[in-house]
């Protein structure tokens, strides 16, 4: 049985670099699941820039140039009460961040790969969100 969500829910999306996944992650959720989240992305570490293959093939497929509307920002960044915590699959510890909700989607880092790799991570992130986002209107989450 779905249910409505009264509210829009703030998802944060953590990866080391915040670089390449939780980047992807980010303006994925603002481009096909803006009625339903706030998103952000941050890491326990930053780069100079976001990820360029990640760049160039976000915005081929959604018209969002990173560079633009994101950076790379550091935990601290996040707001302080988050519904949903997602860390990408980072194989380190992440720090404890408060959240009514906290899940590992295990996506393998694909900076170095080829486009085939990252166009397969998109594809994975983007079930993974549509997943989440059905199992909170079914209820099976409750924040």
């Amino acid at each position: 049985m779905s249910k409505s969500i009264s509210r829009k829910i703030s998802i944060a999306f953590v990866c080391v670099h915040n670089s390449c996944r939780s980047q992807m992650a980010e303006a994925i959720t603002k481009q096909t699941a803006s009625d339903t989240f706030d998103a952000y992305s941050a890491g326990t570490e930053t780069k100079p820039m976001i990820n360029q293959d990640a760049v160039r093939l976000i915005k081929a497929r959604y018209g969002v140039d990173m560079n633009v509307t994101q950076s790379s920002k550091l935990l601290d960044a996040l707001p302080e009460q988050l519904d949903v915590l997602v860390t990408m699959g980072c194989n380190v510890a992440c720090p404890y961040l408060p959240c009514k909700h906290r899940e590992d989607w295990g996506l393998d880092d694909p900076t170095g790969q080829g486009d085939e790799t990252f166009l397969e991570t998109i594809a994975l992130i983007e079930t993974k969100l549509e997943d989440l986002k059905q199992r909170l209107l079914e209820g099976k989450i409750s924040l």
